[in-house]
Formats: structure tokens, C-alpha cells, sequence
């Protein structure tokens, strides 16, 4: 499953980890976002990276990301 997700903020803490707010894209004239809104209409992600990771400084507020989900056992 695929969602799409717009990164709302970063959040970086004194001892140097970040904490990354995201929702899912929404019906705002654009084509692609608008047919992700339709299959994922709300949600909400919370995601907290360690100040070692190589992923860090990946999200940045404003952009969009695709979230990929596979089942994993």
C-alpha cells in the first residue's frame, strides 16, 4: 500500500534527535493528491529519528513523501 504524506514540521531536541509531524495530502486541486485523498482521506504520522541515524535530515517541512507499507511478519 501506498500512501503520501506532506511533512508538517521538524522538531530538532537538545540532545540532537528530531521529531517529524506529518498528515496525508488532501484534495487541493493537484491530481496525484487529489486521488491519494480519495484511498487515504485522513491520517497522521508521528515519526521520532535518532540524532546517529543517516535519515535525520531527511524530512523536511513542506515536501511530500510517498510512505510504502508491505506486511512484514
Amino acid at each position: 500500500m501506498r500512501a503520501k504524506f506532506n511533512c508538517e514540521s521538524v522538531t530538532e531536541y537538545g540532545y540532537g534527535n528530531k521529531e517529524a509531524k506529518m498528515r496525508a495530502v488532501y484534495d487541493d486541486g493537484n491530481q496525484e493528491n487529489n486521488q491519494f485523498a480519495e484511498a487515504t482521506p485522513s491520517g497522521e504520522l508521528t515519526i521520532n529519528i535518532d540524532k546517529n541515524a543517516v535519515a535525520k535530515d531527511f524530512l523536511v517541512p513542506g515536501k511530500n513523501y510517498y510512505l510504502d507499507f508491505t506486511e512484514a511478519d
